[in-house]
């Protein structure tokens, strides 16, 4: 139970009390501009609440449809392991951009069927691809080692029409990202959907930009204060909510116009991140000024009145999405 309207269940990065990642609150999806090759810069262009009548990916896949239509020329999405899956290579199949999406661990891919040999019904699936099984990994198409500053020794490799089970129409090229020089980490499976061929030594450290956009929702909670507000109604949420875009747009603005004022502590910087801005913002508002009148004091409250009834705020029940699993029909399992 909680105070809010309309409240979910959603996961939380960092472990809660009781081990569980899962919290009470309302889900966001956000879209963003990756404006530089190095840094923590991202700029919101689609930052909007998920009712408890959406889901994550329809969500997403609305935002992405409305952004390609505004924006002109080549537009790349990244996405994290939730969007590398068949339902929203389905929902985003007729939108022209590029798709550079990860890919959980476990997945089960397909290579596409033999050709049809006259009897029958037509396979759609070919030889499975397990991600977890190198033993049904075929030869790669392409293949490389480079050295990575950061990261040492990186092999890339990159397979071509392979598909999910529930998308057998949505063909893909699977790259694989492993460290030579730390054998212990996670390798890195990505999908590329695209217009042209993915470039092997470029294409996996694009991916590693999409990060910025998890620097920014550090950076919202922490600076802006945006998860502290206890509001009632989802309208108040999404008002405030929709201020953090605009604080964001507002530094990114304001960045050649301020000077960097670091704390005794910190170093010099040239290209300065949002929080640097943040801390050099008040100079800028001093030489701006504002058009609010100076706060006059009105001396003390009167208080609540004695005697008037206090009233409860209304709890509201949580909402719990249920994602029904899709039955195997005969058409799925060929």
């Amino acid at each position: 139970m909680t105070f809010s309207a309309s409240p979910t269940y959603e996961h939380q990065p960092s472990v809660l009390s009781g081990g569980k990642p899962v919290a009470v609150g309302q889900g966001y999806s956000t879209i963003a501009w990756i404006p530089q090759e190095q840094g923590s810069w991202a700029l919101p262009l689609r930052h909007e609440r998920i009712t408890s009548f959406d889901t994550p990916l329809g969500k997403a896949a609305t935002q992405l449809r409305q952004v390609c239509a505004q924006i002109p020329g080549h537009v790349l999405f990244l996405g994290d392991g939730e969007y590398g899956c068949a339902p929203f290579l389905k929902q985003t199949a007729d939108i022209p951009c590029d798709k550079l999406l990860r890919l959980r661990p476990n997945r089960v891919l397909y290579h596409a069927p033999q050709p049809y040999q006259g009897k029958g019904r037509p396979h759609r699936h070919g030889p499975k691809f397990s991600l977890q099984a190198p033993d049904t990994w075929t030869v790669a198409q392409e293949e490389m080692t480079t050295h990575d500053p950061k990261l040492g020794r990186v092999k890339v490799r990159r397979w071509e029409a392979l598909h999910l089970r529930q998308a057998a129409d949505a063909p893909f090229d699977l790259i694989l990202v492993q460290r030579l020089d730390a054998p212990d980490s996670k390798p890195l499976w990505l999908i590329w959907m695209g217009q042209q061929k993915a470039v092997l030594g470029q294409i996996w450290q694009k991916y590693l930009r999409r990060f910025a956009i998890e620097h920014w929702y550090r950076f919202v909670r922490q600076r802006f204060h945006w998860t502290v507000p206890q509001l009632s109604t989802p309208k108040q949420m999404e008002t405030w909510s929709d201020l953090m875009p605009l604080l964001t747009w507002q530094l990114w603005l304001a960045r050649e116009v301020v000077e960097d004022s670091p704390l005794p502590w910190h170093k010099p910087m040239t290209k300065l991140t949002p929080g640097r801005i943040a801390n050099s913002f008040a100079s800028l508002l001093a030489r701006i000024g504002s058009p609010a009148s100076d706060p006059k004091p009105r001396g003390k409250s009167l208080g609540w009145p004695t005697g008037k009834p206090r009233s409860r705020r209304p709890f509201c029940p949580t909402v719990k999405k249920r994602f029904a699993k899709p039955k195997e029909t005969a058409d799925t399992a060929a």
